[in-house]
């Protein structure tokens, strides 16, 4: 039978002399451009477990597993838990995940930056250097297959218009079928954006943002997706959309991604940039939105603006340099129903 470690996020309020973030914030998934960590929506408190954890742990329990429930308020404690994932030391001295390990890995998360938070800290211990690169890892990776997880998502009931990667997926998210997943459901692997910010995304993220009134912002950026240029710089742009997934795949009713699929090695990109039309007599003129759309292997993004606010995740940032993303096909993976 499986040991499992039932992982969550905590912040610092409650922990001894402190710990990683600032207020309600939970580790690990820091803004790129700040450093601080992202908190639980709606102030939700992380630091004991959570009625979800819970039910999840007696059912993993009642089948026989050995259950631990970890909550970790550090990079540094994610990374404990993750090395029970670790091979048997290699040769070379990499880290290298085990693909017959008998741990088994559920994190209980309140929001998809929660959950990229765990992969990217997968990302940081699996990723050879390129000096060491293995003989073994596949041409279109830099890192290894990554151990499944199971997700176990803390609302259950969440609704509105922006679903979350599990629903996206068709994840479980009853505990008792979560565990069910984990000891008896299959896995599938899904693909990874990888960033040259040192971070990872697994639904998508979308560049641009509004002001107080809700009306969009233009800023001006060379966007490419591998030899396609979306825009040259000199054109207004109202939204920019990276999607693995397909979390950002409209915006505000305007379709931007077409066929997000997190599986079939591409990403997906749309560009939304505002035309003015020439006015009728007597009419005034009309703005059309123009959405220019490629797929590839990679994505860079080069503001000519000073910063340009981004989600990636659910997570804030700015940019203010240029910032490519790159599929790493199949790189990481659920345990599904």
């Amino acid at each position: 039978m499986y040991d499992v470690v039932l992982l969550t996020l905590g912040s610092e309020r409650d922990a001894p002399g402190g710990g990683c973030g600032d207020g309600d914030a939970c580790c690990g998934g820091a803004p790129e451009d700040t450093g601080k960590p992202a908190g639980p929506p709606d102030g939700q408190r992380c630091e004991t477990p959570r009625v979800p954890v819970l039910a999840c742990a007696d059912a993993l329990t009642a089948r026989g597993a050995r259950v631990e429930t970890v909550v970790a308020r550090s990079d540094a404690e994610v990374d404990e838990v993750l090395a029970r994932l670790d091979a048997p030391a290699r040769p070379d001295g990499l880290a290298w995940p085990d693909p017959d390990s008998k741990t088994r890995l559920v994190v209980a998360v309140a929001s998809d930056a929660q959950l990229r938070a765990v992969v990217r800290r997968l990302v940081r211990r699996y990723a050879p250097p390129p000096s060491r690169r293995p003989a073994e890892l596949a041409g279109d990776r830099t890192v290894p297959d990554l151990p499944p997880v199971g997700v176990l998502p803390l609302d259950p009931a969440r609704g509105g218009p922006h679903r979350d990667l599990a629903a996206q997926l068709g994840l479980p998210r009853d505990p008792a079928a979560v565990a069910a997943a984990v000891l008896d459901g299959g896995v599938r692997r899904l693909d990874l954006l990888r960033n040259d910010g040192g971070s990872v995304t697994l639904d998508g993220a979308l560049l641009g943002a509004a002001d107080e009134a809700g009306r969009p912002l233009h800023w001006r950026g060379r966007v490419e997706v591998d030899d396609a240029v979306l825009s040259d710089g000199a054109d207004p742009i109202l939204a920019c959309a990276i999607g693995n997934a397909g979390g950002y795949a409209t915006l505000d009713s305007l379709p931007l991604l077409t066929a997000p699929d997190p599986a079939d090695g591409r990403v997906e990109v749309a560009v939304v940039v505002p035309v003015p039309t020439r006015p009728r007599l007597g009419r005034k003129k009309k703005i059309r939105y123009e959405v220019r759309r490629a797929r590839g292997r990679a994505v860079a993004v080069i503001p000519r603006d000073e910063r340009v606010p981004f989600l990636d995740d659910g997570v804030e940032g700015e940019l203010s340099r240029k910032r490519s993303w790159w599929t790493e096909p199949g790189a990481w993976a659920v345990f599904t129903g």
